[in-house]
């Protein structure tokens, strides 16, 4: 079994041809067991793409991309790795996927196939597998879930679970799995793990990918996923966990597999299943105008398609299938029809692939789609990049009235160690994501960064791409909201520096991570400004357990002296939000958001805080500054002591003055929270886990955006 090749290749078996490949996105059995000998020898000839690209091929492209070598469109294979703007090399080449050699006794299960239902409160389980006996026959076969067994009759079987337990996203509730299994007498011939959940969605192309899972709405937020290693060598599994656990700590939900990249392995999937994240799954299409038409071409890709298909259909985690990456996007922006993206393979073959194999999954033919022109924001579902690559205003992200973003919020993120450069730049521009930094940094902080020194420019480059995110997904998230979720380019960097990604070519996440992780938390609070209005305060509870907690809201003048507050005991129901104004807290008009300017502005921070009714707990946080963030480094106050605790350090930070963007180097541990604030007198807790079992407290620092000189960490034993 040889499960991917990059891309164009041979395969020997003692200088016997025995396979044919054209595609990297392809999986192959090849039975061999009358041609093995005592001592074999496999080998794998990849052919050159370049020689090949050279080659004039019909029919001619009707559109044309600068993304990549146009020519690629007759070859199936990965776009990263020959993108020259973000993703140059080295592309992916040979076996990329694992290359086994199986030898087959007693009874094999050659396909199975489960689909999971609900119908009112029960679980159906719709099973269907070819079972043969390598030698003799096949004798009887039972399935088995929840305790529940059946026979297999004619290839088919059903299991009903009454009350059964619901997968959940994460965010909202418990992603409950059920052990299923396929006996052949007493032995287990297949082993799964199933999910029950409903999907449901509005008219996606029209309102936006609404989606409801369990009759609940869920705003479905997350980023497009990145290769753990892009040139395919396999990741270790505890690698891979490691990283979508990070998603999940990061408040996210959802990940998108881009059709730029190459299918995800099985481990990545039962990943997803288990830790509650829903995948945004593309077919391997992008820019590009294949030639569907070409029968050679339609029947590799029939293949590929059915390939994925069969093994994604069923996961509660798959949410969306998408025929491809800016299609239609790169058709319509030419001056294009765009229906002329979607033609036979999008509008047609694939989603008949995915309707044969019964795919529980809103399909959609290409991202961006919908509306009159595919990339308006305000129809369908489109990549947005007002805040972001077009450098527009913080307030274009609710003026452009996005419905859902299957792509956002492209920054080059520094991570907090260098190498910070290059940056990502889209082929053919004079200008790099660099430059979008540089123009944030600006536009929120009011310095010229070329003016700055090298460390002070750092920190608030960190700092400006994090805070323009988390303002973002706070408009998004309001209940007033038409928005419907949002993705962002993307979750890692693939090579080093400071590229799209809020976690590190390494798996370190950034600061850019830390502020999205706090706006994105399934309990958080968050303000807007109103203008006008003032300044609203908003809480989200998506958990599926009532939450009761103590609303806070207080005013800083010269960030230290407070001029006013008022709190709420609140009691959040389960999987609820609501919405507060600030005046209306204070039970007066202070002019919060500074809008009508009757005079000097009387406070420039308001803090809002969410704790625990025993105010023993932060829940959630966050600093608003209405007249601009605190323009100069001075000294602060700031103490910092760490003490051990079961799984490592607790480090409380203390400050007589509002202390902003403060950042904890410890060296050999990592920080559960960054780029945070420390409200003036008050006490912030931030859990230090070693990187290596059994790493010593040796010191460190602790910086800030608004602070002068690095405060040393003290050890309290």
């Amino acid at each position: 079994r040889l499960g991917g090749i990059a891309t164009v290749a041979e395969v020997f078996l003692n200088g016997e041809p025995i396979l044919e490949s054209a595609s990297m996105f392809v999986s192959h059995e090849v039975d061999v067991g009358s041609r093995l000998r005592a001592w074999n020898e496999l080998a794998i000839r990849c052919r050159a793409l370049a020689p090949l690209l050279r080659v004039e091929r019909r029919p001619r492209a009707r559109w044309r991309t600068r993304l990549v070598d146009g020519k690629l469109r007759f070859f199936r294979t990965s776009l990263l790795g020959r993108a020259p703007g973000f993703a140059p090399g080295p592309a992916p080449v040979g076996p990329w996927r694992p290359v086994v050699l199986e030898r087959r006794r007693g009874v094999v299960v050659d396909e199975l196939a489960l689909r999971p239902r609900l119908e009112r409160e029960e679980g159906v389980l719709a099973v269907r597998a070819r079972v043969r006996a390598v030698a003799g026959e096949v004798g009887p076969v039972e399935v088995e879930l929840a305790e529940r067994r059946t026979a297999v009759a004619g290839g088919a079987a059903e299991l009903t679970v009454p009350s059964v337990g619901l997968w959940w996203p994460h965010t909202h509730g418990d992603p409950a799995l059920h052990a299923f299994r396929m006996l052949a007498g007493d032995e287990v011939i297949a082993e799964r793990r199933v999910g029950f959940r409903r999907l449901e969605t509005s008219r996606a192309l029209e309102d936006g990918l609404a989606l409801r899972i369990n009759d609940v709405p869920v705003f479905a937020r997350g980023a497009v996923w990145t290769p753990v290693d892009f040139v395919g060598l396999a990741p270790t599994p505890a690698e891979l966990r490691a990283a979508l656990e990070l998603a999940r700590e990061g408040g996210m939900n959802m990940l998108r597999v881009p059709g730029l990249g190459a299918y995800e392995s099985a481990e990545f999937h039962d990943l997803c299943d288990e830790l509650g994240l829903l995948v945004w799954q593309d077919f391997m299409f992008a820019n590009l105008d294949y030639p569907i038409d070409d029968p050679e071409f339609h029947a590799l890709v029939e293949r590929e398609a059915r390939q994925v298909l069969a093994a994604l259909a069923g996961r509660p985690s798959l949410a969306v299938l998408c025929g491809n990456s800016e299609v239609e996007q790169q058709v319509a922006m030419l001056g294009l029809d765009p229906a002329l993206g979607r033609g036979e393979l999008f509008g047609a073959l694939l989603p008949r692939l995915a309707d044969e194999a019964d795919v529980d999954a809103v399909y959609l033919p290409s991202a961006p789609s919908g509306g009159e022109l595919p990339f308006r924001p305000d129809r369908g579902v489109a990549n947005y990049f007002g805040v972001g690559g077009y450098r527009r205003p913080l307030e274009d992200a609710r003026r452009a009235d996005v419905r859902f973003a299957s792509e956002c919020l492209a920054f080059a993120n520094l991570p907090d160690d260098p190498p910070f450069e290059p940056a990502p730049r889209d082929f053919g521009a004079d200008w790099d994501f660099a430059d979008v930094r540089d123009h944030y940094v600006r536009l929120l902080y009011g310095v010229e960064p070329a003016e700055l020194g090298g460390g002070r420019y750092e920190e608030l480059a960190r700092s400006a791409t994090g805070e323009a995110m988390a303002e973002v997904f706070g408009e998004w998230r309001r209940r007033r909201s038409a928005c419907a979720g949002g993705l962002i380019l993307w979750f890692r960097d693939i090579v080093p520096g400071a590229g799209w990604g809020i976690v590190d070519h390494r798996g370190e996440p950034k600061v850019a991570w830390h502020h999205v992780r706090r706006v994105l938390a399934p309990v958080a609070v968050w303000t807007t400004d109103e203008g006008l209005g003032g300044v609203d305060v908003h809480v989200a509870n998506d958990l599926p357990v009532p939450v009761a907690a103590c609303l806070r809201v207080a005013l800083y003048r010269d960030l230290e002296l407070a001029l006013d507050g008022a709190e709420e005991r609140i009691d959040l129901s389960p999987r609820s939000y609501l919405q507060r104004n600030v005046e209306s807290m204070l039970g007066r008009f202070v002019d919060a958001a500074y809008a009508y300017r009757f005079g000097p502005p009387a406070h420039d921070a308001i803090v809002v805080s969410l704790e625990s009714t025993d105010r023993a707990e932060l829940l959630s946080q966050a600093v608003r500054f209405p007249v601009g963030r605190p323009p100069h480094a001075e000294e602060l106050g700031l103490e910092a002591d760490a003490r051990r605790c079961d799984d490592g350090l607790e480090l409380a930070v203390r400050s007589r003055r509002l202390a902003w963007g403060v950042r904890v180097r410890v060296p050999g541990f990592v920080p559960s929270d960054n780029g945070f604030f420390v409200e003036p007198g008050r006490e912030r807790i931030v859990r230090l886990r070693p990187r290596e079992p059994g790493t010593a407290f040796a010191g460190g620092e602790v910086v800030a955006l608004n602070l002068a000189e690095p405060v040393r960490v003290r050890s309290a034993g």
